[in-house]
């Protein structure tokens, strides 16, 4: 008998292990070869491979369900969009800000979830069941048979409150309203690194049309510088190879042309990313009215860091998880004292039994009937103490401490890399706007250059070298003055983003 049961034990662990590895078939049957993704309705169901080989290699089977391309948000047509308009539509298009909208909604409502420990918890039930059985007897060399059955129920309400607990429950609602202060602040932040990200995405667009016209420029130029040289060979002035080295320049302008186009066209696909709509959006963007700009920022530098202290995203985060971390503390010191509470219940039985009384010879027996109800109710009030708990309430105070520890250092280092940041920030301003004031003048000294060389070559005066010198530094210039423009544009837009300060588009 022993060794049946062993032999049943063995089996059913044998089918137990099967039932644990029986999916090992879901996975890919080899690591060198692709895998055959099951398919059902067009979508990859877990399932095992199938036996027909893949006919595409290492590619997925699409998902007709992915394959909808979202549409582009509505845009007036022949609109130039200025940088206000633009990130207002990209703060009402963006994923990140909705993501950080439905972070603090749900951080609010932990608030909620901390505040109902204070209520009572009310439970109704509602219990049923019947048992039903039969019997045979045999009395006296007779046989007799009979069944019983039985039904009841249960209907009972409890309250179970808790009156006092030394501030726990007051601690954890700190806590809760510090994480939703904190998810707060960063959807605050969202929307200061959205405009942030935009304004430079925008400045950028702007740089690269401004290359483009540049560029376009330079080429009329030097169609220009062709065309005198062409004309100086035709009346024997000029020389064959002034006349190849002119076709080289604009053949050279021509090309930076075409450059200067396909980085314009990645500049507005860059933008239209950095708003986070479509990628499909057709957008046409207005231009930057141009504006001097100023070398200092809004006051010394040791008032900026003040200020960007006081209000930047990151500090006033790390500041609320240490408020946090502190209330977490508390709550682990109210688990080592006694807490008071009220459990109240009622309720109401019913059951029914029927069972046949044992039968006399020759007769059919009768049969027994009990039935009956109850109502009661119950009110506790208690205290439960804590004595032991292997150490637990230790372990998480510690730990609650620890992490307050870690608050405080997280803190300290976020005020220092803010105000890093503000000092670098204010740095990176007064050079670049520094820069843009060289290269304005860079620009008219190079434009002057560039109109003596052609002048004095179109006289006879000069050399086709000097002009092609000229055009070439002319066109550097040019595309320096854009650039630290730019550059000065998003260090501006850069310094009121460290200082917490950015809170709308930028000037233009």
């Amino acid at each position: 008998m022993r060794a049946f049961e062993r032999l049943g034990a063995c089996l059913f662990a044998l089918f137990l292990a099967g039932c644990a590895t029986r999916d090992l078939d879901l996975a890919p049957d080899r690591p060198d070869r692709p895998w055959n993704a099951p398919v059902r309705a067009g979508e990859i169901i877990a399932a095992p491979a199938s036996p027909a080989p893949p006919s595409a290699g290492y590619v997925l089977p699409p998902n007709p369900a992915m394959a909808k391309v979202e549409p582009p948000p509505t845009l007036q047509a022949g609109h130039a969009y200025t940088l206000d308009e633009l990130i207002d539509l990209a703060e009402s298009h963006d994923p990140q800000t909705r993501i950080a909208w439905d972070e603090a909604r749900d951080a609010a409502l932990a608030t909620g979830v901390a505040r109902s420990a204070f209520l009572p918890e009310l439970t109704a039930s509602l219990i049923g069941g019947a048992q039903g059985g039969h019997q045979e007897r045999s009395l006296a060399g007779a046989q007799g048979s009979g069944t019983s059955s039985g039904a009841a129920s249960i209907s009972a309400v409890s309250l179970k409150w808790l009156l006092f607990d030394f501030g726990g429950r007051d601690a954890m609602l700190d806590a809760a309203k510090q994480g939703s202060v904190i998810s707060n602040i960063g959807f605050t932040a969202a929307h200061q690194n959205l405009i942030y990200r935009v304004s430079l995405a925008f400045y950028a667009d702007a740089a690269a049309r401004a290359r483009q016209a540049t560029a376009k420029q330079t080429l009329i130029d030097a169609q220009a510088v062709q065309a005198a040289a062409d004309a100086r060979y035709a009346h024997g002035e000029g020389t064959v190879v002034e006349a190849a080295q002119a076709r080289q320049a604009a053949a050279q302008a021509d090309y930076a042309r075409i450059r200067a186009d396909g980085a314009a066209a990645a500049a507005r696909q860059a933008l239209i990313n950095a708003m986070g709509v479509p990628p499909t959006t057709r957008l046409t963007v207005a231009d930057i009215p141009h504006r001097e700009l100023s070398a200092e920022a809004d006051g010394p530098i040791d008032e900026l860091v003040s200020a960007a202290l006081s209000r930047r995203p990151d500090v006033l985060a790390a500041y609320a998880a240490r408020k946090a971390s502190l209330a977490k503390i508390q709550a682990a010191k109210a688990e080592f004292m006694p807490k008071v509470f009220l459990s109240a219940s009622g309720g109401y039985t019913t059951d029914n039994l029927r069972a046949p009384v044992l039968p006399g010879f020759g007769s059919e027996g009768a049969v027994l009937n009990l039935s009956g109800d109850r109502l009661g109710g119950t009110v506790l009030l208690g205290v439960t103490v804590p004595l032991f708990d292997g150490g637990l309430r230790a372990a998480n105070l510690k730990r609650a401490r620890i992490d307050a520890d870690r608050a405080d250092q997280q803190l300290s280092q976020v005020r220092n890399e803010a105000a890093r940041q503000v000092v670098s920030a204010g740095t990176e301003l007064k050079t670049s706007v520094a820069a843009y004031h060289a290269a304005a003048a860079l620009v008219a000294a190079s434009q002057t250059s560039f109109d003596s060389a052609l002048a004095a070559y179109k006289h006879g005066v000069g050399a086709i070298t000097d002009v092609t010198v000229a055009e070439s530094k002319l066109l550097d210039a040019r595309n320096t003055a854009t650039d630290t423009y730019s550059n000065a544009l998003s260090a501006a837009a850069g310094m009121a983003f460290t200082a917490g300060a950015l809170g709308t588009a930028p000037p233009e």
